[in-house]
């Protein structure tokens, strides 16, 4: 999946106003034409792309925004959103493929299988650190799948830029590392 870069207004978006999703968005992107991380989390609810009315945690609202932030003014516009609603339907499509009972969760092997999928080749160590982050009683919601699946993919991205000689290793100045890490 690539996220090229947009930043026009919901204005400046042609047939903005015929778009389905252009509704969710203006109910509360305000006069400032942005959703801001708590709006987005409203917007989301609302919507029901969840599968629940259960709003999204605030934390996972602000990596999404900050996976399509690319002038760090910590909002999106309505192409931003539009994007990441696609994103959001992939994802949500792939945990429900691999929530076998419907119960709203994904148990690890299930997790491992979705990420495999998505083209992560993890270790098993590297699964255990994803299941005691994103893992509740050795389950994964679709919020935490959510989050987990940023994050992988923006670390990831980094890495890759990092890793010029594409063998799986990359050196890292500690200032450059924190950096990375602090801003998902």
């Amino acid at each position: 999946m690539a996220f090229p870069g947009y930043g026009a207004a919901p204005g400046g978006f042609p047939g903005a106003q015929q778009d389905p999703l252009y509704g969710y968005f203006a109910a509360v992107a305000g006069q400032d034409g942005q959703i801001s991380s708590d709006e987005l989390q409203r917007c989301l609810t609302s919507s029901g792309i969840s599968g629940s009315y259960t709003p999204f945690n605030l934390e996972t609202c602000r990596l999404m925004i900050s996976m399509l932030d690319r002038d760090y003014s910590g909002s999106m516009g309505f192409n931003e959103f539009k994007e990441l609603w696609g994103v959001l339907n992939q994802w949500k499509t792939l945990f429900m493929n691999y929530d076998r009972d419907r119960s709203g969760t994904v148990e690890p092997q299930e997790l491992h299988q979705a990420l495999t999928t998505m083209g992560y080749n993890l270790s098993h160590q590297a699964l255990n650190c994803i299941m005691k982050r994103y893992s509740h009683n050795g389950r994964t919601g679709f919020d935490d799948f959510v989050a987990c699946c940023i994050k992988l993919r923006a670390l990831t991205d980094h890495f890759r830029r990092r890793d010029t000689s594409h063998t799986g290793h990359a050196n890292f100045a500690y200032d450059d590392f924190i950096q990375v890490t602090m801003s998902l």
